[in-house]
């Protein structure tokens, strides 16, 4: 009894050894995001999209967590749950699907670059129908959070322009996402007329939030 209780300790220490301790201190603030879900999210989108990919804007240029923290503070708490789930499964999994050696088994952001992305690969490729669907749980959060930054959207050509937005009905009846109806900023004094359809100049200025800052 004396040796299942000292081992059932032992596990347990283990336990909370790799979840809540020894994550680095971000150096920003953020609302809704814990240290350990800032190392997994960097940590996965290095591997996700690494420096040597087609667009050369690696993901680890991109403040992920930001995009991220945004995302948990705008969904409803039961599906903010999830998503944090959701990080913390696959940060912890790999102590029941290892990476490839050395230490393969440490959790996902202690892990080199090379055996993060076996370990994304590895998700995408097996066999089981339950982790593939996880993995592309993952992999369409990630890759928001990479095709929404303003660099990559530069060189895709799909950044929006700097055009001025008519004020429709439509904007007085539906407030920012997850904010209340109070938030709603425009009257019945606010709409203006609607477009006469002239297409905007594809020369047309990008948007100040996308737009290259300058040297």
């Amino acid at each position: 009894m004396t040796l299942l209780v000292l081992l059932a300790a032992l596990l347990i220490a283990f336990a909370v050894r790799r979840f809540a301790f020894g994550y680095p201190r971000p150096a920003h603030r953020y609302a809704r995001l814990a240290p350990r879900e800032i190392a997994f999210v960097r940590a996965a989108i290095d591997a996700m999209f690494p420096a040597r990919g087609a667009i050369p804007v690696a993901g680890s240029d991109v403040d992920a967590p930001r995009y991220f923290d945004g995302l948990l503070d705008a969904l409803h708490p039961g599906r903010r749950r999830l998503v944090r789930l959701l990080l913390c499964f696959f940060e912890q999994a790999t102590v029941i699907w290892w990476a490839p050696s050395p230490r393969g088994w440490r959790r996902f952001s202690s892990l080199s670059l090379e055996q993060r992305i076996a370990v994304l690969e590895d998700w995408n490729d097996s066999r089981l129908f339950a982790r593939r669907l996880v993995f592309t749980a993952l992999r369409a959060l990630l890759g928001m959070a990479y095709l929404g930054n303003p660099a990559v959207m530069r060189f895709l050509r799909v950044a929006p322009y700097d055009f001025p937005s008519p004020v429709l009905l439509p904007d007085l009846l539906y407030p920012p996402i997850g904010r209340d109806y109070d938030a709603i900023p425009y009257g019945p004094q606010d709409l203006t007329a609607l477009s006469d359809g002239t297409p905007i100049p594809l020369d047309s200025p990008i948007h100040p939030d996308y737009a290259e800052e300058p040297l």
